[in-house]
């Protein structure tokens, strides 16, 4: 087989896994029993928008969907990872960047110092009653980032904790975005 037959088989079959996805998202959604959060505790679900909103001012935007990216994988919320790797895609995000958060102690030489030091973060933030937040961690991201974008970095992490917490217990479904309606 042809390299160029390969990448065509390869984008066809792409195209078919996609289009065969929208029939499964929609039953997946309308199998759906848990309640709709944003309707059953508005002023709550307005208050975790405003905290997100507030958190992400200043920081950089492809810094904001690496740390979105990490926590949902280490909370297992499919969710908001399908939600913030499509946000990424969108901002200009490198694909390869994006597959390789979930390793990227391994893979390093994808990420700045700064944002390895925001990812370390995130885990022990997300992770931590395994063990706290280590001094190093922190001493870290506190090297990278002022006082107020540290302040920002950590405020992300726990709101974005708290989407994942929200969309895992009342069940929301990868591939659906709420915020588009």
């Amino acid at each position: 087989m042809t390299t160029n037959t390969a990448t065509a088989i390869t984008a066809a079959t792409a195209i078919t896994a996609d289009a065969d996805l929208t029939p499964g998202i929609a039953a997946a959604e309308a199998a759906r029993t848990r309640l709709d959060f944003a309707k059953a505790a508005p002023k709550v679900f307005r208050a975790i928008v405003g905290f997100d909103a507030a958190a992400r001012e200043g920081l950089d935007p492809a810094l904001v969907e690496l740390i979105q990216i990490r926590a949902s994988h280490l909370n297992h919320c499919a969710y908001c990872l399908h939600m913030h790797t499509n946000d990424a895609r969108k901002a200009g995000e490198n694909e390869d960047r994006l597959h390789m958060v979930a390793v990227w102690r391994e893979a390093r030489h994808f990420f700045t110092p700064k944002e390895q030091a925001a990812l370390a973060l995130t885990e022990a933030v997300t992770l931590v009653a395994d063990g706290g937040v280590p001094d190093a961690v922190y001493a870290e991201a506190a090297a990278h980032f002022d006082d107020r974008e540290l302040a920002h970095v950590l405020s992300l992490i726990l709101t974005i904790n708290t989407w994942n917490r929200v969309a895992l217990a009342t069940g929301k479904v990868a591939g659906t975005d709420e915020r588009t309606g």
